[in-house]
């Protein structure tokens, strides 16, 4: 057997996604004569651009795909080496690549975000979508199809039952109402009419640029092989891909193969209970129990008694840390989300060893207006915090935990309306000990305040609202707003006049 070719260098950073990137910049860019490294399994990295600033915490970009190449155009210390990670000997401060590199680093920081939890694994029926490469086998599956059925009730879950068109959508949520994660059941009623609407029209040109990746001589500077073995047995980070950007959808065609433009059925509080093959449904008593006469190549039974007969599945259950194939033989300490748990400085408990993005759970003592949720806004100031965070401690030097950790803040869109949270928007742990205001124009805005004491502690946009950075600096100051009493949310008086 050929011996291992070893690299040196003084940061490695694992992850082509949205914190490895950021990290991987946040070094090169300090340290311009040091030599960083980004191991990524992907062709293509992920990159921010349009970043603004909209408020103190809040935040709005979006995530281009790009070539390796241009990382390391723009930084000459930087090389991309697209491989996938085989094991770690944190001990001897040392990765082993699935192409047979040996990369000897002094700082780490993995990156290597989440895997989709699917329903079931080894099903070919059902999907998961994570990545750039799962979402375009989506389009190509739904190109075909008249029926899916979608499990979850999160972000993707959301975004996929509202954008598919030509297609009958059961949309199987185990709550009392839709996007739990991030509304109450009042929002949810504010969207439910959206998906029986028709969606307006979109621009057609798309605002992201888009390469194509041919063989692995496209990969440059220390590219060892193309990514093999995506067939093989190999548990190295092949799969999955790197997470998708906030827009994945825009600019690429969610239809299926009917007419129909837009059907979406609800079933609340359901999940699936068993998943049949075709000739399985035939042989099992629900096919004479059974509405529905189509002939479909999987059934999906779910808890609430109903069976539906689809083209697929699409499991959107969430993601789970995708620590493979770092713990084995080394001594992480893990959360109870089996995330690698981070110090305030984003130090695992491994000597050198960083983590950022999904991959990780925060394990320092929270501000209590912030919760990590594993979005792409938390994974890009993780990523920038983390690379902060090395150089300090290579410099000696202290550093304070960032700012965007002291309130949670997340501008996003679902059903074509602008949504911002900011802090304990769903009341996240003050059980009874809350009071909510809310403000409703159907079809138009929907405000919720959540108080607590009279102070502000969160807050649901949805629509054009523009009371971000007005309600952001009141939850902030904590300024008793008890005198205001249901007149915060008049929509008669300027909200800003009161707290210039």
């Amino acid at each position: 057997m050929a011996a291992n070719i070893e690299k040196t260098f003084k940061f490695v950073v694992v992850g082509g996604g949205i914190a490895g990137v950021t990290c991987a910049e946040q070094l090169a860019s300090q340290f311009p004569s040091a030599d960083v490294a980004l191991l990524t399994a992907a062709p293509l990295i992920k990159a921010v651009c349009n970043f603004k600033q909209v408020s103190k915490t809040l935040e709005e970009f979006d995530v281009e795909e790009r070539p390796s190449s241009v990382l390391e155009e723009k930084y000459s210390n930087l090389r991309v080496i697209q491989s996938a990670v085989k094991a770690l000997h944190a001990q001897h401060h040392t990765l082993l690549t699935v192409d047979g590199l040996e990369i000897h680093y002094e700082k780490l920081c993995i990156c290597s975000g989440g895997r989709p939890k699917l329903l079931t694994q080894d099903n070919p029926f059902v999907l998961g979508i994570r990545d750039t490469d799962s979402a375009q086998e989506f389009q190509k599956r739904l190109s075909k199809a008249k029926r899916i059925v979608v499990v979850g009730n999160g972000g993707i879950a959301l975004e996929l039952v509202y954008e598919v068109e030509g297609c009958e959508v059961i949309w199987a949520v185990k709550d009392k109402a839709i996007g739990n994660t991030f509304f109450d059941a009042g929002a949810a009623q504010f969207l439910i009419p959206s998906l029986d609407t028709d969606k307006p029209e979109r621009a057609a040109t798309c605002k992201r640029a888009r390469y194509t990746i041919e063989g692995p001589a496209a990969t440059q500077g220390l590219a060892v092989g193309g990514g093999s073995d995506r067939q093989g047995q190999s548990r190295g980070l092949e799969e999955p891909g790197s997470a998708l950007g906030p827009d994945w959808h825009e600019g690429i065609s969610l239809r299926g193969a009917e007419e129909v433009s837009h059907r979406v059925s609800v079933e609340y509080q359901s999940e699936v209970k068993q998943i049949y093959t075709h000739q399985d449904f035939l042989l099992s008593p629900l096919a004479l129990q059974t509405a529905d006469t189509g002939s479909w190549p999987v059934y999906a039974q779910l808890s609430n008694g109903k069976t539906f007969g689809c083209d697929f599945i699409v499991s959107a259950t969430g993601v789970v840390p995708n620590t493979e194939p770092f713990l084995h033989e080394n001594n992480f300490a893990l959360a109870e989300d089996s995330g690698l748990r981070v110090d305030d400085h984003m130090m695992t408990s491994e000597p050198d060893i960083y983590a950022a993005g999904d991959v990780c759970t925060a394990g320092w003592e929270p501000s209590h207006l912030w919760q990590q949720m594993r979005l792409w806004t938390q994974a890009r100031q993780m990523g920038w915090y983390a690379g902060r965070c090395m150089a300090a401690d290579v410099l000696s030097e202290t550093i304070e935990l960032d700012f965007c950790f002291e309130l949670f803040s997340h501008i996003t869109k679902f059903f074509n309306y602008k949504v911002v949270l900011l802090g304990k928007f769903n009341g996240q742990g003050l059980g009874l000990n809350q009071e909510l205001l809310v403000r409703c124009t159907k079809g138009h805005e929907y405000v919720k305040v959540v108080l607590s004491g009279g102070r502000m502690l969160g807050a649901v946009l949805i629509g054009e609202t523009d009371l971000e950075e007005t309600f952001e600096n009141l939850i902030l100051n904590q300024m008793d707003l008890t005198p205001y009493g249901e007149e915060l949310l008049n929509p008669n008086i300027d909200i800003e006049d009161y707290f210039d």
